[in-house]
């Protein structure tokens, strides 16, 4: 299902007044209901600056779009803000309204508008880096309800039985739910490993999962994997996906749209088009013609 089904960000106000033929002096509307936030000198400041936030007018159609360009174009700093304007749910060490990271995109969320078919509140927003921080919090979380349920039962020795046990199952139960959803270990396994197990774990029907490089903590056997718990997910659970990657393994997803952000604007391409997947493919099929030039 198609949640979020479209953002725009409307022309800063000195291209605004430019195009109207205004110029510029107070009272000529800028920052008037319809017409978005005003911006004081929009094109100087990060994230105005980025030629391809300059204006937007998306229409997400599918299920699982896939926001592609080269570093610094603007894909993930359109991804964060957008969780922030949508007050997402964050899987990271910090929630998303109180993450210091976050706030050189809060003018950008800010000003974007967001239109929903049905607006969610389920779903989650997480960085690739955010993983990491979320998998040390929860090890955090489940060591301190440890310590405090071994803590009451020191504490307490003539406790009543039910008394105690009350008490102590109030922290060891928590630890226990932590470990049913996350694993008991969770440095048993791998990187690549966790994240799946993670990834699936959070996933609800109806929600809607702004993701930023997923493919950093995984192997092409575990893309592959993903991928199947994304189709199912879109297919069977009415689940909304909005996914920035430099991986052309998950772009190939079928029926997803791929997003190309360039100095004009983000814009549709077809997979064969984008040029990651040009690169890789042109790579792999003669590697020793681009590593002749690197040395």
């Amino acid at each position: 299902m198609i949640h979020l089904t479209k953002m725009t960000l409307p022309p800063p106000p000195d291209e605004d007044a430019c195009e109207d033929g205004f110029d510029g002096n107070p009272g000529d509307g800028f920052g008037d209901a319809g017409r978005g936030p005003a911006r004081d000198a929009p094109t100087a400041r990060f994230p105005f600056n980025v030629p391809s936030l300059r204006r937007l007018d998306l229409a997400f159609t599918r299920e699982v779009t896939f926001f592609v360009g080269e570093n610094g174009s603007g894909k993930s700093t359109l991804l964060e803000a957008t969780a922030c304007a949508a007050g997402m749910v964050g899987i990271g060490s910090r929630p998303v309204e109180r993450d210091p990271s976050l706030d050189p995109v809060r003018p950008l969320a800010d000003a974007l508008r967001l239109a929903w078919s049905r607006r969610t509140r389920r779903g989650f927003f997480m960085r690739a880096e955010d993983f990491f921080g979320f998998e040390q919090r929860i090890k955090d979380d489940k060591a301190r309800f440890e310590r405090e349920a071994e803590r009451v039962r020191r504490e307490n020795p003539d406790m009543a039985a039910p008394d105690l046990a009350r008490m102590v199952g109030a922290h060891a139960g928590s630890a226990a739910a932590l470990a049913r959803r996350y694993g008991d270990d969770p440095d048993a396994a791998s990187h690549g490993e966790q994240f799946l197990s993670l990834f699936q774990s959070r996933i609800v029907p109806g929600g809607l999962y702004l993701l930023d490089e997923p493919e950093v903590a995984l192997s092409p056997t575990s893309q592959l994997a993903f991928l199947s718990i994304l189709i199912g997910a879109a297919r069977d659970e009415d689940c909304q996906f909005l996914i920035a990657t430099h991986s052309p393994m998950l772009m190939a997803l079928p029926e997803a749209e791929i997003l190309s952000f360039e100095a004009e604007g983000p814009r549709s391409v077809p997979y064969d088009e984008v040029e990651h997947v040009r690169l890789t493919r042109d790579f792999l099929e003669r590697p020793e013609g681009f590593l002749r030039h690197l040395r």
